[in-house]
């Protein structure tokens, strides 16, 4: 049987279920950082991603509700909340941000938001959030939505900012869409773990956690590999793996 691990053993254990799909691998983000892109790739990236975090605050709304309204999971609540006031109403709104970078490319905030240019990979993770966000523990969704996948961002970003400036002349009014997610998903990432250390207090929700983080770093590799078979295949070549 199964026992619980100790929250450091946990975290470990988190840490090393995203590393072997870890966007910051896939080819996509290798090429883009030593500078193999074009605008028009970035275009089709934009119109993309436009798709899987643009709904971010409506995972995030199915999370809030499916958290107990008991006082131990207020800081759990609290965040979610803050994490979608962030996305929406703080500030600028991020998906905003991206049209910003996205019309800095060559494509139309049109293009953008017409779900007809996803790719159907883009469609699959999408759905994928959808879908854990609507009907898992609210620790489970909070681990593969904001563990598995907004914690990558920071490495990804900080992967590809440099690129976009040194490389491919972008000003930073039009990149603020990445440094604004280069510190914001670290904070995020981090009071993401937290509450799952905190709230996955059996062994069998630990193991749904890890099981889906897991599956959530794949989906997001998937997603990106998706984009350079659609968009990158016919100019760069056929998709090698990265180790």
């Amino acid at each position: 049987m199964t026992e619980l691990l100790s929250k450091d053993e946990f975290r470990k254990q988190l840490e090393e279920a995203i590393k072997g799909n870890h966007s910051q691998k896939a080819p996509f983000t290798v090429a883009w950082a030593e500078g193999k892109l074009g605008r028009k790739h970035f275009s089709r990236w934009a119109e993309n991603h436009y798709h899987y975090v643009g709904p971010f605050a409506d995972y995030l709304a199915y999370i809030y509700h499916n958290t107990p309204s008991d006082p131990k999971f207020a800081a759990a609540k609290d965040f979610t909340l803050q994490n979608m006031y962030e996305e929406e109403i703080a500030a600028d709104r991020h998906t905003d941000l991206l049209i910003r970078f996205a019309e800095a490319c060559g494509t139309t905030a049109e293009r953008i938001i017409d779900p007809n240019n996803m790719a159907p990979t883009t469609l699959g993770l999408q759905s994928w959030c959808f879908a854990v966000a609507a009907r898992e523990n609210f620790v489970v969704a909070t681990a593969a939505l904001v563990v598995g996948l907004e914690s990558q961002v920071p490495d990804i970003y900080r992967k590809q900012t440099p690129a976009l400036r040194e490389k491919y002349g972008f000003t930073d009014e039009e990149i603020e869409f990445f440094d604004l997610h280069i510190v914001s998903d670290e904070i995020h990432g981090e009071r993401g773990y937290k509450i799952v250390l905190d709230h996955a207090d059996t062994p069998e929700l630990q193991q749904r956690c890890l099981e889906i983080v897991r599956t959530g770093a794949k989906m997001r590799r998937m997603y990106m590999d998706g984009l350079w078979k659609e968009y990158c295949e016919q100019d760069l070549g056929a998709l090698v793996e990265t180790k």
